[in-house]
């Protein structure tokens, strides 16, 4: 009998997710449907002694259950690469910790753990600036730190999104038209006085439709996208503010953006993405932590996280 394989998880407190919505969860659950045992810990837990990774780990059993989703014991220290696989799924803020946790990962990527997604290109790949290598799937984008810049792309755009690059789930994310009173304002808010780089983009009315969520699985999209649709007078989508969730078939525009962006992130590494498009327009690129796989699983009645553990085992039996 072949030993178990062991599943590495770096996330935010397992006691604290909801797990009807949780990714992570998702993830655990096949794994552990494989035979495989995981181990789970939180950014705090890893360390570094004399040039091998380390953490103190707890394994835990989980259960698809609203009210008690895990088990587990004390906990001990063991080195990462005892693990097979570690999925780096720790949410955003996206700051100098986060960048601390990719090296350390990234040594232990060198000890022959897969580490999904690499640690490189999670350091590397700016969920909004990564938008930056495909201009002919966006709008006119704008990333600056100059509040007159700014205001000259609201001028030569008339209504714009301004957000700042290292947020999540749609956190300080604002709409800007021609002869707002805010605009002064919201723009020492989003710069800091000129401090802070913020991304500006041309306002996408079919937002209304929904900011589509498409997973990408080793750089192949997942059939359904997620259309997250926002409330009666709110501009943003995201479920993390209030948005409602429409699993939808991937229109061929859709498939396109997906054949311009896949190959490149296969090549880096990052094997579970999730792009935002909104209309027919790339807006961002999640690498970090992207979401949504329950809320397409239980309307369509697929199984995401099985054909992305498909994936991992081919890596894994090709020794990464």
């Amino acid at each position: 009998m072949t030993a178990a394989r062991w599943l590495g998880v770096v996330m935010d407190p397992i006691e604290s997710i909801k797990p009807a919505k949780d990714t992570t969860l998702a993830m655990m659950l096949e794994a552990q449907r494989r035979g495989w045992r995981i181990a789970y810990m939180q950014q705090r837990d890893l360390y570094l002694r004399d040039g091998s990774v380390r953490a103190h780990v707890t394994e835990i059993r989980v259960e698809d259950s609203k009210t008690s989703w895990w088990t587990g014991g004390e906990g001990e220290d063991r080195a990462l690469a005892s693990l097979d696989v570690v999925l780096m799924r720790k949410d955003p803020p996206f700051d100098i910790e986060y960048v601390y946790t990719t090296h350390l990962l990234e040594l232990a990527e060198a000890e022959g753990v897969l580490v999904v997604n690499r640690p490189q290109a999670l350091r590397d790949y700016n969920e909004k600036l990564a938008t930056a290598w495909f201009p002919q799937c966006c709008v006119p984008t704008l990333v600056s730190r100059d509040d007159k810049r700014i205001r000259a792309f609201l001028e030569e755009q008339g209504d714009i999104i301004v957000k700042p690059l290292s947020a999540m789930g749609g956190a300080s994310v604002f709409r800007l038209r021609k002869g707002d009173p805010n605009i002064g304002v919201i723009m020492e808010t989003m710069t800091d006085y000129g401090h802070r780089y913020t991304m500006a983009q041309t306002y996408i009315p079919e937002i209304t439709s929904g900011d589509k969520r498409i997973l990408l699985i080793d750089g192949e999209p997942v059939s359904h996208a997620l259309a997250r649709l926002p409330n009666a007078g709110e501009t943003r989508a995201n479920l993390a503010a209030g948005g409602r969730g429409v699993a939808q078939p991937l229109s061929e525009r859709d498939r396109w953006i997906c054949a311009q962006v896949g190959p490149r992130l296969r090549e880096l590494g990052l094997m579970f993405v999730g792009l935002d498009v909104i209309g027919d327009f790339l807006t961002e690129i999640n690498v970090t932590s992207p979401t949504c796989v329950r809320e397409i699983d239980s309307q369509c009645g697929t199984n995401i996280c099985a054909t992305l553990f498909d994936r991992i085992e081919v890596r894994l039996e090709r020794g990464n």
